[in-house]
């Protein structure tokens, strides 16, 4: 098959914008299923993070043959803190298309992953989805996307972009709103007609730039990338030209080309198409795979700088190695470093400590998922609160800003400003549609952890926020953090009802009675904004004496059960969130009571 015959896209989109399910159709329809199939929904989202958070995470390939066609299509990330992962698949496609919502317009991701598409000069198709939604508007989203475009300086050609109006849950796609509603072809014909073939040259040496890594526990570690010359096959003897200026030799075992969501073995690797190879013992993203140890590497993009922090360290409390299969320094190390080998936004640091080691990522929800992986595969370890990345520029020390887009109801606008301005974030821009208002700000990264708890609260759940990273601009200044104090255990043992009932009266509880705490475990939140040591353990005493009133009745309200990406976003600059296989549970970094003191005093002392 000629290059000609081969179209690689990339589908954006703004989460829950029904990229996954559209990518759902066009495998069906293209004939990546057989008809006595049975299909599972959102076939794309593989993880079963994915399926619960309904959001993609990690780039993935499919393939779609359509009539004399291949069209590889890679499902994308939409969220910010994933951008590695966009970033490295633009190198591999020729155009994106564009999805957004027919009744919610385009939305911060979608402008994320837009701009770097149209920085890469790639072309773009306009698909508005759910057009048979209640209330969709299409003619203001075409003319919303059109307004986008210009804002992110796309080119002529790319500002010409065709649009194509469709229902992916009901299968059908149109050139124009009032043609007959029947199936995805329009699309097809729209990829197959504005796409263009990949540019490369059979003729020259076989070039490959490896752009994801996968893992087979059969052949090995698997290079996928585009070909963008030559021909490679079985048996070949080629060079991996290494990033770091290694150059390293091997022979092809075996080549993989995508069909449907499988990879199927092949004879040879076609200039212009996304294959797999392997034959290699050690990879990474961004190395060239060619025919000869003296050509010149593939240039590689570089991606956004992490922005956050955190530390990952051994779990030290008294109910460690419980739950968890793997509890060393050694299995926390060797587990972060093979993540960083397929999520290049990723960066794990040693520390003075042999027990921590420092994680720095684009976002706290990229540390979170991570960790909800870990903790899954039996990993027990401590977090710490997110730490904001700062670079010194002279005598200057600048921090990264975010550009921010809120979406809310009008009536906590007020509630929502006064928030805002609380964590130096200032309004550029403010817009009112029926009874939402839609907000941008420039905020710091600082004033946004612990932001989207806010909003959920503050708007019962109807409010929508992304942002976007800005710029490193000069520091400034303080950022309000937490205001409510907590309820700290002072005993180890089991919670009991009848010291839950008094000790509710302070604040709200995160352990119901039952559950066994330790010294130094938080085990609720006072509204003052120091802590208060607590008994949770105490038990009644009993005596042959009758009581002279009877005793009231225990009424306990329900315990606050945290997520790990809202404990990430509570905990205080001396609090550990310690996550195991079955339970989260936050506690003092200190956990005796005593040390504690001492050491605050002596934080107090030298900052006098």
């Amino acid at each position: 098959m000629s290059s000609s015959h081969f179209r690689n896209i990339a589908i954006i989109a703004h989460v829950d914008h029904g990229k996954t399910t559209l990518v759902d159709q066009l495998l069906k329809e293209g004939g990546a299923f057989r008809v006595n199939e049975a299909v599972e929904e959102r076939a794309m989202d593989s993880m079963d993070l994915e399926k619960e958070k309904g959001i993609t995470i990690k780039a993935k390939n499919a393939s779609v043959h359509w009539n004399a066609f291949t069209i590889n299509i890679v499902d994308t990330p939409g969220h910010a803190d994933f951008g590695g992962e966009v970033e490295r698949i633009m190198g591999m496609v020729d155009g994106v298309l564009l999805l957004v919502d027919a009744l919610d317009g385009p939305q911060a991701q979608t402008r994320f992953v837009l701009k770097k598409a149209l920085h890469h000069g790639l072309k773009v198709i306009v698909v508005i989805n759910k057009i048979d939604r209640d209330h969709a508007n299409p003619h203001r989203v075409h003319d919303q996307v059109l307004e986008l475009l210009l804002e992110l300086h796309a080119s002529e050609d790319q500002f010409n972009a065709p649009f194509i109006y469709a229902s992916a849950r009901n299968g059908f796609a149109l050139h124009e709103l009032g043609d007959e509603k029947k199936n995805m072809t329009p699309l097809f014909e729209a990829i197959v007609q504005h796409i263009p073939p990949p540019k490369v040259n059979a003729d020259a040496h076989f070039s490959m730039l490896i752009s994801n890594l996968d893992w087979s526990d059969y052949v090995g570690r698997i290079a996928i990338g585009k070909v963008l010359g030559g021909v490679a096959k079985v048996g070949d003897s080629i060079w991996a030209l290494r990033r770091n200026g290694d150059r390293e030799r091997a022979v092809i075992t075996k080549v993989f080309e995508f069909s449907g969501m499988k990879s199927a073995e092949s004879v040879s690797a076609e200039a212009g198409n996304i294959v797999g190879l392997s034959g290699f013992k050690d990879l990474d993203i961004g190395d060239t795979l060619c025919d000869r140890e003296d050509r010149e590497p593939i240039p590689f993009t570089d991606i956004d700088p992490p922005t956050l922090q955190m530390q990952v360290c051994v779990n030290d409390s008294p109910f460690c190695g419980r739950e968890g299969k793997f509890v060393t320094a050694r299995h926390l190390r060797d587990r972060l470093m093979k993540e960083t080998r397929t999520n290049i936004s990723l960066k794990v640091e040693d520390t003075d400590s042999a027990n921590c080691l420092l994680v720095s990522a684009r976002g706290e929800l990229q540390i979170a998922i991570l960790v909800e992986q870990m903790r899954r595969e039996g990993f027990e370890m401590l977090l710490s609160r997110p730490q904001v990345i700062m670079r010194k520029e002279g005598a200057t020390t600048l921090e990264p800003f975010e550009t921010l887009w809120i979406d809310l109801p009008g009536d906590v606008l007020g509630d929502t400003l006064q928030n805002l301005a609380a964590r130096k974030g200032q309004v550029v821009n403010m817009s009112h549609h029926a009874d939402r208002v839609q907000i941008e700000a420039v905020i710091p990264t600082r004033g946004l952890i612990g932001l989207e708890t806010d909003m959920v609260n503050m708007s019962s759940g109807r409010a929508v926020m992304s942002h976007m990273f800005k710029e490193y601009a000069p520091h400034c200044g303080p950022v309000a953090g937490r205001i409510t104090g907590t309820l700290v255990s002072m005993e180890q043992g089991t919670a009991t009802g009848y010291s839950l009932d008094t000790i509710q009266e302070r604040g709200r509880m995160f352990i119901g009675p039952g559950e066994e705490v330790y010294e130094g475990m938080i085990v609720g939140e006072n509204p003052r904004s120091e802590d208060l040591p607590v008994n949770p353990t105490k038990t009644k005493q009993l005596t042959n004496m009758r009581a002279s009133g009877k005793d009231k009745a225990i009424m306990l309200e329900p315990p606050v059960k945290m997520s790990l990406e809202h404990a990430i976003e509570y905990v205080a600059a001396d609090e550990f969130i310690e996550v195991t296989p079955k339970n989260l549970r936050l506690r003092k970094k200190i956990l005796n009571a005593t040390q504690r003191k001492r050491a605050t005093q002596r934080e107090e002392a030298m900052g006098a």
